[in-house]
């Protein structure tokens, strides 16, 4: 019984050394990389990581170290290793391949260039960036570009302090994935770069985004099928196409996307604010999304919902199905507009948009942070049982006056 009670204790202090210790730091010189933006590191980040991740302490730090760049070919961190708290601290700047001949890879990861997956309990901060140089793959155009940073098949994530610049498509990708929280991230791309989102959510639940600036070609931020409980909070958008909930039910797929919030969100010149984009002859539902606090400045198209998606230079037929558009509310959205529809509403005559709510809307027609006399327009098409409550301006006539209000 002693010598049983006797290592009892042991093992039980042996647990608790190893719970004390300071995480194990592991930065990629130490594997050799050499970090002048020229040499290829890919293999150093590949060691790098296997130490990190076959560590037997509980705590982990991969460290790519500051006032260094590093040339990496496409890298996948997968997340089923020994220690359970990772860190990635990103102090340094990375560097894509800008040739697309030159993008090397063979595994089923390939359309992304920097991927994280199966993790459970997962860090990526610091004060460095990512520079995808997506020049020359933006003229190859979309199907042929790479997304940035992909976030597959994961939970309880954190993002934070980040620069991404340049993506060859979107920068951020977030799939399959739950309790994802980024902020503080800063995301840039010419406003004519293709296909260029800043963050990507598809198939994912309780995904927060905030403090981020985000200035692309394409969507800020763009919300896909499968994605619910999304909350997006004190974002500057712009330029761009705004914050997106679609498109969704291309091809006539079933696709949903419900419990969405997105306040206090800033959007500067950008084509499009806060966007409901479906395809024709699509099933499912966009729902229960609320839009609040939110200020435009010279924004063409504040307030969209289109549910008559259509490829550029093609003829769509009306379809008897739609995505079904219902419980949305906008309150309090005030600033300016330089196009002539500020608030489009477009819906499926088939399946009409129901329990739209407006409240406290100010839209005015402006160009170089001053308002003119211009008036600019609303458009209607299939509304039903929606009201507009506190005043509502441009007037949008198929909202029914809530006079208790």
């Amino acid at each position: 019984m002693g010598l049983k009670m006797l290592f009892s204790i042991s093992f039980l202090q042996w647990v608790l050394l190893v719970q004390s210790v300071e995480p194990f730091v592991y930065d990629v010189n130490f594997a050799g990389a050499v970090g002048d933006g020229e040499s290829d590191d890919t293999e150093a980040f590949k060691n790098a990581w296997n130490v990190v991740c076959s560590s037997y302490i509980p705590s982990g730090i991969f460290r790519v170290p500051y006032g260094q760049k590093f040339l990496v070919q496409p890298l996948t961190f997968n997340g089923e290793c020994r220690p359970k708290n990772i860190t990635i601290q990103i102090d340094g700047i990375l560097i894509a391949p800008s040739d697309p001949s030159s993008w090397k890879c063979n595994d089923a990861n390939c359309n992304n260039w920097i991927t994280f997956q199966h993790f459970d309990g997962l860090i990526i901060q610091g004060s460095g960036s990512l520079h995808g140089q997506g020049q020359k793959w933006w003229q190859m155009g979309c199907m042929q570009n790479k997304v940035g940073l992909a976030i597959l098949d994961s939970k309880n994530v954190h993002i934070s302090g980040l620069t991404s610049v340049d993506s060859r498509k979107w920068h951020i990708s977030i799939e399959r994935s739950s309790s994802v929280h980024a902020f503080k991230l800063n995301i840039k791309a010419p406003k004519d770069s293709p296909n260029t989102d800043g963050i990507r959510i598809q198939h994912s639940t309780n995904v927060t985004i905030a403090s981020s600036t985000i200035k692309t070609g394409d969507d800020c931020i763009g919300i896909g099928d499968g994605s619910k409980y999304i909350n997006i909070n004190r974002i500057f958008c712009g330029p761009g196409y705004g914050i997106s909930i679609g498109s969704l039910g291309e091809n006539g797929r079933r696709e949903t996307v419900e419990y969405v919030t997105v306040r206090r969100a800033n959007f500067y010149s950008t084509e499009n604010g806060v966007r409901i984009k479906t395809w024709q002859g699509g099933h499912g539902y966009a729902r229960h999304i609320r839009f609040e606090h939110i200020s435009f400045s010279e924004v063409i198209r504040p307030i969209i919902i289109d549910q008559y998606s259509c490829p550029p230079h093609q003829h769509c037929k009306n379809y008897s199905t739609a995505v079904e558009v219902s419980n949305i509310l906008y309150n309090d959205l005030r600033g300016t507009t330089n196009g002539e529809i500020a608030v489009e509403l477009s819906c499926s005559e088939s399946v009409p948009c129901k329990n739209i709510r407006m409240k406290n809307i100010q839209l005015d027609y402006g160009i170089n942070g001053k308002i003119y006399n211009g008036h600019p327009k609303s458009h209607c098409l299939s509304v039903v049982k929606s009201w507009d409550e506190g005043n509502v301006y441009p007037n949008v006539p198929c909202l029914t006056k809530n006079l208790s209000y």
